[in-house]
């Protein structure tokens, strides 16, 4: 198995805030720009040596990248692309900028996502006459399949129930997750990591890191009725944030003394019945598994997985066999938020900071980024330290 010879040498991220706290005011290039500029400074990279920025944002229109690209100080040369794949821009916008990379379409691409859900227009379905009320157009696809199989936390209790995962289980899972993240705010992991926007303690820090009691979580009613085993403590709820990383050719890298870095190792992309979507994530894991072309699945020790509520985490390690600690080490979605347009660029930047950042991870030198999208896709790619 052959990495691409495009290397991620610096990676970051704002803090994830709640829609209405912590960025309430922030439109999304008040949130991209403050990283790309880290971004840049972490790499020792000059602003008017990027070729491209590409991001990945899900709700802002006319094209943010190029929003971004000026208030970050890019060349006006440099290219904007943005990408709308739902939950999977920000990864996907990672993995087409190594795609540009390696084509030998550019040497310096600053790649990932951004979210202001706080800031964001809104939709209005143009009226069919004069005296027609607008109505707001639904987040849901409309189709032949009925809305509600649309939902993800309705795919998420037929995972749920498929599995046998009980509510339980999934509360003990957050409670975990909580704890994890606690930890490794404690140990400091996330400095080096986040980019707080003004120099307050809660920009340094996702503002959903305050951890329920077990208690609390038990006493949730179900999303989905009484037979449900969703509740609005162990799902990820939609959140505000950005996250980037810089990603440069080999010569580059080379040129710049050769720094720590990750490479893109291989991905795979797929989809399912939107009805299934909850179980997107895990397929296209599988489907990277065989992909792999002689690297032992053994090797890979960490997956970072969004997950839209805690039984895709437990689904994953069960259906895949892994070791639940390898599984979001220090806390997920279910912990910080989902930044939506930005979700895999903040799983690309958690991998960075474990096997790069991380002295005690050090021994780790594969992990894998992983999440569904809306409307039933799945994408999941593999990282290398090197």
């Amino acid at each position: 198995m052959r990495s691409l010879p495009v290397y991620i040498i610096a990676a970051r991220r704002t803090a994830i805030g709640r829609i209405g706290g912590l960025h309430r005011l922030r439109r999304v290039e008040d949130l991209a720009a403050p990283v790309v500029e880290a971004v840049l400074k972490d790499a020792g990279v000059e602003a008017s040596e990027v070729d491209e920025i590409i991001v990945g944002n899900c709700t802002a229109g006319d094209n943010p990248a190029r929003l971004i690209a000026l208030a970050s100080g890019l060349p006006v040369t440099a290219m904007a692309t943005t990408i709308d794949q739902q939950c999977a821009s920000g990864l996907e916008a990672i993995l087409a900028a190594a795609r540009r990379i390696a084509a030998g379409e550019a040497e310096i691409v600053v790649a990932g996502g951004v979210e202001s859900l706080s800031t964001a227009p809104w939709r209005i379905a143009k009226p069919r006459n004069l005296f027609q009320t607008p109505h707001f157009i639904r987040p849901e696809p409309t189709g032949a399949v009925p809305m509600a199989e649309h939902v993800p936390h309705i795919s998420c209790e037929k995972l749920a129930l498929r599995l046998g995962i009980t509510r339980a289980e999934q509360d003990a899972w957050t409670f975990i997750s909580h704890r994890k993240a606690a930890e490794a705010r404690e140990a400091r992991h996330f400095v080096g990591e986040i980019v707080p926007l003004r120099a307050t303690t809660e920009e340094a820090r996702d503002q959903s890191a305050v951890g329920p009691d077990a208690d609390d979580l038990a006493d949730l009613e179900p999303i989905a009725g009484e037979m449900g085993t969703l509740t609005a403590g162990n799902i990820s709820a939609l959140h505000d944030g950005a996250a980037f990383v810089l990603v440069v050719s080999e010569a580059e890298w080379e040129r710049r003394g050769r720094p720590p870095a990750l490479r893109p190792v291989v991905n795979a992309a797929l989809g399912v019945e939107p009805g299934l979507e909850a179980e997107a994530p895990i397929a296209a894991v599988q489907k990277l598994y065989s992909r792999l072309n002689g690297l032992d699945r053994s090797a890979i020790s960490l997956f970072e997985l969004s997950e839209a509520a805690a039984v895709q985490a437990i689904a994953l390690g069960r259906q895949l066999g892994l070791d639940e600690a390898a599984i979001n080490p220090e806390g997920g979605a279910v912990v910080r938020g989902h930044p939506l347009g930005a979700a895999g660029a903040v799983l690309v930047t958690r991998l960075f900071s474990r096997l790069i950042r991380n002295e005690a991870a050090r021994g780790a030198r594969y992990g894998v980024a992983a999440l569904g999208a809306n409307g039933g896709l799945g994408l999941a790619a593999l990282f290398e330290r090197t």
